[in-house]
């Protein structure tokens, strides 16, 4: 099978003793390099590069025909990447173990395909590896985090969780015990003086912190939680977003979309376009293109979603829109 098709190309990568294969999606041949920016894709646990419902293959091949060199890999771990890795992966991940190595991507890709730096769209696990990999990446110029979790998992079994949240869907008795013990919990977080929980990933909150508040570019693109209301959390749950918000501060360049349809592996196809549609609008903003004219014609075709109210383009008490950018800087 050849390795390179006029829109394609697999790559390999050797970093930090882990040998990475990826997949580089090319801007058209008749499309004039619009920007020397790329996008890197980092899918969530456990998921192969072409992420949740072939998702991060679609986003690619997007945003290449709209100009910007584009690309997927496999961290360790995963789909054809081939390291040592721990038996408790999700762990290492958590923890910033893939921060080196997703690090050294960046730098090998810009080296390679003569970029300028990259932007690192990370989806769950993968958004928290680009945090961590951009707080020690140089060549790293945005990051672009889709659901990224900043607590660590609950401890327990997660079998028996999982079970048990679904029969309080189901069951009008287990809704019911879910709904009190959301009312408990609400109570202990008012004790708490709504301070973060003990499982906060505390590393990664801090880096977040010193990339926010530092003036890196981020897009922050979230599906509701069950029993969530907009950017509110579920009762009795930690506001993770209010509280990163504030450690941003005032001078961050911090963008929110909360897309009120999509779940949580925008795999759907209304979470599917309305990620498209929001980093297309986004990206330009702070990597402008070299070809503002053709760029803006390529970037004007129609829509793949026929249901325009599907999208909530950042609809919430954090944002404002603006009718002809939908986009825009927190206040």
């Amino acid at each position: 099978m050849s390795q390179v098709t006029e829109t394609r190309e697999l790559f390999t990568l050797n970093c930090q003793g882990a040998v990475l294969r990826g997949t580089f999606h090319k801007p058209p041949k008749d499309f004039p390099t619009t920007s020397s920016t790329g996008i890197l894709s980092l899918a969530g646990f456990p998921m192969p590069r072409a992420g949740h419902g072939d998702a991060a293959v679609y986003w690619a091949a997007s945003f290449a025909n709209l100009g910007y060199p584009s690309f997927r890999i496999d961290l360790p771990g995963a789909g054809d990447s081939s390291a040592d890795v721990p038996a408790e992966l999700l762990q290492f991940i958590n923890t910033g173990g893939h921060e080196r190595v997703a690090a050294a991507a960046v730098k090998q890709l810009v080296e390679r395909y003569n970029l300028s730096g990259v932007v690192i769209l990370g989806h769950c696990a993968g958004a928290i590896s680009a945090i961590f990999a951009a707080a020690i990446c140089e060549e790293c110029r945005g990051l672009i985090l889709l659901d990224a979790p900043f607590h660590l998992p609950p401890a327990g079994r997660p079998k028996v969780r999982d079970a048990l949240f679904h029969w309080s869907t189901r069951s009008r008795f287990g809704g019911l015990l879910s709904n009190i013990r959301d009312q408990i919990k609400k109570i202990s977080l008012f004790l708490r003086r709504n301070a973060p929980p003990e499982n906060t990933n505390f590393p990664l909150v801090k880096r977040w912190k010193d990339l926010a508040s530092g003036g890196l570019p981020i897009l922050l693109i979230n599906a509701p939680p069950p029993k969530a209301s907009g950017t509110k959390p579920r009762v009795g749950k930690f506001d993770y977003l209010r509280h990163i918000l504030k450690l941003a501060g005032d001078r961050s360049r911090v963008d929110v979309s909360i897309i009120e349809s999509a779940h949580h592996t925008f795999s759907d196809p209304a979470g599917r376009d309305a990620v498209r549609r929001q980093v297309e609008q986004w990206m330009p903003t702070f990597f402008p293109f070299e070809n503002l004219e053709q760029a803006t014609a390529n970037f004007a075709q129609p829509m793949h979603s026929n249901n325009e109210a599907d999208f909530s383009t950042r609809q919430s008490m954090f944002a404002r829109v603006d009718a002809t950018r939908e986009v825009e800087s927190l206040p």
